[in-house]
């Protein structure tokens, strides 16, 4: 029992690792294709020669790709701050070597990411309120620099060094004809879903030096070869039975012309004999491409017929479509022999089984938004909307409060931009609008989407399920408290408060309260234009008559200082079929003015009345000591 629990957590780890490994790749290989486009194109043995137009192929495969890994790796470590961190530190591999530095890209990626993480953890509550934006940028540009240096000093030679063993144990085994012996190896490394960390791990690295050298390479061809795949699928849908048989003729179209490799993987784990098929069609078709010289210029992402025949130089397409075809002719014959031979029927049970245990695969070690954290495991909660500057801060503070008065206290609530999310965050909760960039930016976490960050059954769903789990005992993980920040009385004056405004359109309204953040010397002008940019993409109504206007993302250059206005409006104004009385304007750098909308949303949600005192008060000094105290 102990070993076979062993072998599944090693299962689960290499799987996790050839996830991650991948999830740094995949991103980037749209520069993996305008590379090899370039170099396919105008080396001296492509379509076009041309040495002027080459030499823009050179940057990309030495720095440009790299540094996208670097950065894609700290970015899935710690978001666009450990992206950044990791790219300065493998430009230090990068400098120190004269081959493509993708593995020491893969290396100082994520641990450059993780880093500045533990920097972070370790001293951003204690940096003073003012200072963040200095201690920020100076910490990631030290960090980044000792970790450049320790790359070029320590870190290049050692890659080198594997890269020359490796370099070298494949040269042997091409010279001594045993190079198609690694299908034994890759084709159930597939099915386990490590095909992309396979291709783009190991074997692209591999292939882009030899194919600078021979202006081609068969590495490119051994995982993406399209043809044991497609076999097995042909023998299906000749020879199988059920479900399998009648899925079987979509399943081909989607894997030899869409390049999805995964989409047979369903079929092998429902007789995994078939591998007796795959493995030795991949040696077949690495044997024709060894034996006729063939080989691609570059990866061929995803697998498809196409792109294979995209990224063949000239001279080497009848090699290529000859070992595309000599694979799918074995595996074809093998697996019409197995499916021909077997006792058990391919009912739709079996086929739908084994892509249950298929999904289960893919997904060890990273949840979805279908996927539910459970009460006793959750641990740290991230309120998440574009700029992370004022609905997610509001949201975040409510459901804090009121968590801690049910005596969940010790799990951590916070807020940020959706490009910032933690990579360790448990459960995401963001605007509905959000959707798709919240599960982009956080594909490991629970996703839960709402319409309005203050009036909705957030609190209800989690403290059930924590109630459920924990049986209303309090959870022992140390609590990420927001740090306490010194109010500063030029974050809202008296002056930016109006009251006993007449009813107008929220555009209208909007750009009012930009005009004060701009009289008030908080922002430039151009933040008016990125107010009204932001409420057109996702309303910042946020629920209980309150809207709290404030410009996108990309805005946050034109802050000069954090402000607050409030304008009040008796009679209310709509945001879509909602009514807003007060909107507060916002601009807002670092934390600095998240104690007044802490306040506000506090006050917000334990007085029912607050609405109603806030909109029928008749002074700018009434609705002031509300928000302050």
């Amino acid at each position: 029992m102990n070993e076979n629990t062993n072998a599944s957590n090693i299962q689960e780890k290499v799987q996790v690792f050839g996830r991650f490994l991948s999830g740094m790749v995949m991103p980037n290989i749209g520069a993996f294709i305008a590379w090899g486009l370039l170099t396919a194109l105008f080396i001296p043995t492509g379509w076009l020669p041309n040495a002027y137009l080459a030499k823009a192929s050179g940057p990309m495969v030495q720095w440009l790709i790299p540094l996208l890994i670097a950065y894609s790796g700290g970015r899935a470590v710690y978001g666009h701050r450990g992206g950044v961190v990791g790219a300065i530190s493998t430009a230090g591999v990068i400098a120190g070597a004269s081959i493509p530095m993708f593995l020491g890209a893969m290396i100082m990626g994520p641990f450059g990411g993780w880093c500045i993480k533990k920097f972070d953890d370790a001293f951003q509550k204690s940096i003073p309120a003012g200072f963040e934006m200095l201690v920020n940028n100076f910490s990631a540009g030290i960090l980044g620099a000792i970790l450049a240096v320790l790359a070029y000093v320590v870190i290049g030679p050692v890659v080198i060094g594997l890269n020359n063993i490796l370099r070298s144990a494949v040269e042997f085994l091409v010279k001594v004809d045993l190079i198609p012996l690694v299908s034994i190896l890759v084709e159930p490394g597939k099915i386990l879903f490590l095909n992309n960390a396979i291709n783009h791990g190991i074997f692209t690295p591999i292939g882009i030096q030899e194919s600078q050298h021979f202006g081609k390479s068969l590495f490119f061809l051994i995982e993406a070869n399209p043809g044991p795949g497609l076999g097995v699928l042909l023998a299906f849908c000749l020879f199988g039975k059920g479900a399998a048989k009648g899925s079987a003729p979509g399943a081909v179209i989607i894997h030899f012309l869409g390049g999805i490799h995964e989409i047979y993987f369903p079929y092998i784990l429902m007789k995994p004999l078939l591998l007796l098929a795959l493995i030795p069609a991949g040696m077949c078709g690495v044997f024709t491409l060894h034996l006729l010289h063939g080989g691609l210029i570059a990866p061929a992402s995803p697998g498809s017929i196409f792109a294979v025949l995209a990224m063949t130089p000239k001279g080497a397409f009848a090699a290529n479509i000859a070992a595309v075809t000599i694979a799918a002719i074995v595996s074809f014959v093998i697996a019409s022999i197995i499916l021909k031979a077997s006792k058990n029927d391919d009912s739709d049970e079996s086929l739908k089984a084994a892509q249950s245990d298929m999904k289960s695969m893919k997904n060890l070690g990273k949840t979805t938004s279908g996927n539910v954290v459970s009460g006793s495991e959750i641990r740290k909660i991230i309120y998440a909307c574009d700029a992370g500057m004022g609905s997610s801060a509001m949201g975040a503070s409510a459901l804090r409060n009121k968590f801690k008065k049910a005596g969940f206290s010790n799990i951590a609530i916070t807020n940020c931009a959706i490009e910032d999310i933690p990579a360790d965050a448990q459960i995401v909760v963001s605007h509905e609008k959000l959707a798709e960039r919240a599960e982009k930016a956080s594909p490991q976490a629970e996703h839960i989407f709402v319409t309005d960050f203050l009036q909705n059954n957030v609190f209800d769903i989690l403290a059930e399920r924590i109630k459920k789990s924990s049986h209303n005992k309090i959870l022992d993980t140390p609590v990420e408290e927001p740090a306490n920040f010194t109010f500063n009385k030029n974050i809202l004056k008296i002056s930016n408060i109006k009251t006993g405004l007449k009813s107008i359109s929220k555009e209208t309204a909007i750009k009012m309260a930009g005009q004060i953040l701009v009289d008030g010397n908080y922002v430039n002008k151009n933040y008016i234009d990125a107010m009204l940019r932001r409420e057109q993409q996702v309303s910042t109504y946020i629920g209980k008559g309150v809207a709290i206007p404030h410009g996108d993302n990309a805005a946050k250059s034109d802050i000069k200082a954090s402000g607050l206005c409030i304008l009040q409006f008796p009679d209310g104004i709509k945001f879509a079929d909602k009514t807003a009385y007060i909107l507060i304007g916002i601009a807002g750098i670092g934390n600095e003015h998240l104690t007044i909308l802490s306040n506000i949303a506090t006050m917000l949600d334990e007085n029912e009345n607050a609405v109603e005192i806030l909109k029928n008060a008749k002074t700018a000094q009434e609705i002031y000591d509300l928000f302050i105290k």
